[in-house]
């Protein structure tokens, strides 16, 4: 099925050159591609493959030695560094791996995070938006609570909502399913692909092939080019994956979250 939304990114020929003693790396060798607005990107391959290095020029926490990179219709390449991060803060939502939540925050006030470098909003504006992108991610009932009161996919589910506060034109995702068991991971798929139902446009890097399942698009990177760029056919369900799941994975979940409660 063709994809007639506008191109949100677009690479064109994009190298990147590292300079490493008397070694030059070359970690982008020419790498193009168009991803349009409401697809589910999955990015993958193995370590060394320039993954890392295209998820920063994506995330514009860098540029390009040569080829342009427009995110929105806006050229990032010959950007100043404070203009890269305003563009970044508008138009990117990260979800890292790590969640990279501030401790002994709220949740409420880890999602305002983002809204405080966005002048159109007040304090009562970020609270209220915030409180609105957690109740979309499932949290309604965890708005108070801290990093060290939440699971590893709850605290994963406000790092989520993060991304959503500010309405960026582009999800970006580094391996978020990276440090979660099997049933929290596709419980963070399921929330994913309602995203993307939504319209929303989510990026996923990964070195895990299995997730190629579940998104719409895959784009596989071998020696810093694009080897294969590929429509998914058969985009399987991640609902279906996680109810297919055995019993007792269910059962050991549901003691971890008794004893989190606990420890409250």
């Amino acid at each position: 099925m063709v994809n007639d939304n506008k191109v949100v990114i677009s690479l064109r020929n994009v190298k990147r050159k590292f300079i490493v003693g008397d070694e030059t790396v070359y970690a982008l060798r020419g790498v193009s591609f168009d991803i349009r607005e409401g697809e589910f990107v999955t990015i993958m391959g193995t370590s060394g493959s320039g993954k890392s290095t295209l998820l920063n020029q994506l995330g514009c926490l860098d540029t390009p030695t040569s080829g342009e990179y427009l995110l929105d219709g806006v050229a990032v390449r010959r950007m100043s560094k404070n203009q890269r991060a305003k563009l970044r803060n508008r138009k990117i939502g990260f979800v890292f791996q790590n969640y990279n939540l501030l401790p002994k925050t709220t949740a409420v006030e880890n999602v305002e995070l983002p809204l405080m470098y966005n002048s159109a909003f007040s304090a009562s504006a970020r609270r209220d938006a915030a409180i609105k992108a957690l109740k979309e991610v499932g949290l309604g009932n965890r708005l108070y609570h801290k990093s060290n009161q939440m699971s590893g996919g709850q605290m994963q589910r406000v790092a989520i909502a993060r991304a959503l506060v500010n309405n960026p034109a582009v999800i970006l995702a580094d391996e978020a399913t990276g440090n979660l068991d099997t049933r929290t991971s596709f419980e963070m798929l399921v929330l994913f692909q309602k995203l993307h139902q939504q319209g929303r446009t989510i990026i996923f890097v990964t070195h895990n092939p299995e997730l190629s399942r579940y998104s719409s698009r895959n784009i596989f990177l071998r020696d810093g080019r694009i080897v294969d760029d590929t429509l998914n056919p058969d985009i399987q369900s991640a609902q279906v994956a996680l109810d297919a799941l055995p019993v007792e994975e269910v059962i050991d979940d549901i003691v971890n979250d008794t004893i989190n409660q606990d420890l409250k």
